[in-house]
């Protein structure tokens, strides 16, 4: 027993060591990984194929990406099956001496095509052959269990939400009423969109546009075994040594705390599910792009927040010359007579909702106004990709800031930012980018502002008759603010709104997704994932459900 645990000590001292020289190799990467696409292939002969996409945006206080660390499920991978891209062009160097990461992977080296101090670059990896990825279903001897972690990054270098997208590929042939999804990880909806892809294939579609690309999820399916050989399925745990380590006067500690672990994912997935508004048949993917939204219906395409949509609501009516607060606090709306042509139908029920004098009747109004406007945004992308779709939408906001950035004065920085408030409002760094773009120049304050925040009335004199947007001179001699200053009283305001026309937004919430994407009636398998797979331990073991998880990559 002492002799055990010694040689326990000297692991961890080696891993330590290793973790430290990993993180002094890499320690000046800094970058944000705006989106990751995964494509999970579980093939015909047993053997998986993963397919990447990751879109870096490097810090201008980073280092040059020149490696990308590729943390794969096990040993058993073709490197000669490897092919990379960065923003299409071919790169041709992948080590697994140059690997940084935990477990098993490669390097992948970009040469002349390295990402720059802040400059974003596309990164797309191929892996055509990964073998001893398949185990027996814990809850089904006939069936074979389909785990799969993505690789991740260490979170010392990356930073900020990544928008995520998972597909697996299930193996040709399989009925659409044979195959069962796991329990998805947090964040992720419970029941992910299926499809079928361009072979024929089931597909399992999870997204998450705010996942954390320092942490693991684990993604999940089960399908027959008699669609793969039969000798491709792993039923022996690959680290069974650990079980050799004395740990049964822990068991029953650690069963109760996994059954509170699991519980407690539970209560955190259908937290995470209410905030999914959108019905289910959004999410089966289409093709193409659908133009012509508006920046409200693109708000509930990407899920934004309630509160922040009912914001944007009150601004756009505002702008348009349909109403004004007269007062902050209780918060008081009126509507302004004649009402100008061109208001949406949303637009007219918002408005309808907020000036009733009974609280009841108001939240009861928008309910019945956030449920339409889900459900008419949904019918206008049946048939399209809503992936290509939340793209599109977010270059628009991308494209919005350059607009207000490249403005040469602050007057035209206001006059372009008044134009184009609504699709910056998207952003979900619209606080800090605001106070960035702003930081050193004023905002000169729109025309319409006095009837937003009655403080600003006695500043200008507001008419009906005012366009939507300034003039090229309009804001000469308009009230100004520290940039700072605005973006954080717009954020705040967002954050105060709902509380002034709803009692509670959190219920306002799950009134309306009880309505627009009801609790689905679970069909996954109940098979379970012991194990994990990341950190710099990575140890994949997979003694029930089994499992490929992707060990972490070093960072770079």
């Amino acid at each position: 027993m002492k002799k055990r645990f010694i040689f326990i000590a000297l692991l961890l001292a080696v891993l330590s060591l290793s973790l430290s020289s990993s993180q002094a190799l890499a320690q000046d990467y800094y970058f944000h990984l705006t989106q990751k696409i995964v494509h999970v292939y579980w093939n015909a002969d047993g053997s998986m194929a993963l397919d990447f996409t990751l879109n870096f945006s490097n810090y201008p206080s980073g280092h040059s990406i020149e490696y990308v660390d590729v943390g794969m499920p096990n040993d058993s991978y073709d490197i000669s099956t490897v092919t990379a891209e960065v923003n299409g062009k071919s790169v041709y160097e992948f080590s697994t001496s140059g690997y940084q990461g935990s477990g098993s992977g490669f390097a992948v080296g970009l040469g002349t095509n390295s990402i720059l101090p802040g400059k974003s670059g596309v990164v797309h990896i191929y892996v055509g052959r990964i073998s001893n990825v398949l185990y027996n279903d814990s809850q089904d001897n006939n069936y074979a269990s389909a785990d799969y972690i993505p690789f991740w990054f260490d979170s010392a270098y990356v930073n900020g939400s990544v928008d995520t997208t998972v597909i697996f590929h299930l193996p040709p042939g399989i009925k659409p009423e044979e195959p069962r999804w796991h329990s998805a990880p947090s964040g992720f909806s419970s029941e992910p969109s299926t499809g079928i892809d361009e072979n024929g294939r089931i597909t399992y579609t999870w997204h998450n546009t705010s996942a954390t690309a320092s942490d693991e999820y684990l993604f999940g399916a089960s399908f027959p075994k008699v669609y793969v050989p039969a000798d491709t399925i792993q039923r022996e745990n690959p680290f069974a040594w650990l079980n050799k380590i004395n740990l049964s006067g822990l068991l029953p500690l650690a069963c109760i705390g996994s059954v509170i672990f699991f519980i407690y994912l539970g209560v955190q997935s259908d937290n995470r599910r209410r905030k999914e508004y959108l019905p289910p048949s959004i999410k089966i993917e289409g093709h193409g792009i659908k133009r012509g939204l508006t920046a409200i219906e693109a708000a509930i395409l990407l899920e934004e927040p309630f509160d922040k949509i009912m914001t944007m609501m009150l601004f756009s009516v505002i702008k348009k010359g349909a109403a004004k607060v007269t007062r902050r606090d209780p918060l008081t709306v009126e509507a302004i007579n004649p009402q100008p042509e061109g208001l949406r139908p949303y637009e007219i029920d918002f408005l309808q909702a907020i000036i009733q004098p009974n609280q009841s009747d108001v939240e009861k109004s928008l309910r019945k106004m956030m449920v339409a406007l889900i459900n008419s945004t949904a019918a206008n992308m049946k048939g399209f990709s809503r992936n290509e779709t939340i793209n599109y939408y977010k270059g628009i906001t991308a494209q919005a800031w350059q607009q207000v950035e490249q403005a040469g004065t602050p007057e035209f920085k206001s006059q372009k930012f008044d134009e184009v408030m609504e699709w910056t409002m998207l952003d979900r760094n619209y606080d800090d980018k605001t106070k960035q773009v702003f930081h050193d120049v004023p905002v000169f304050l729109p025309r319409w502002w006095g009837w937003y925040d009655p403080g600003y009335g006695t500043h200008t004199t507001l008419s009906p008759s005012i366009p939507t947007s300034s003039s090229s001179q309009g804001s000469i001699g308009m009230p100004n603010v520290p940039g700072s200053q605005f973006a954080s009283s717009v954020v705040n305001q967002v954050q105060a709104f709902s509380g002034k026309v709803v009692s509670n937004i959190s219920s306002f919430t799950n009134s309306v997704t009880n309505v627009t994407n009801p609790p689905p009636v679970s069909t996954s398998s109940s098979s379970s994932y012991r194990g994990g797979g990341g950190g710099h331990s990575c140890a994949c073991a997979c003694a029930c459900a089994g499992c490929a998880c992707a060990c972490a990559g070093g960072g770079r």
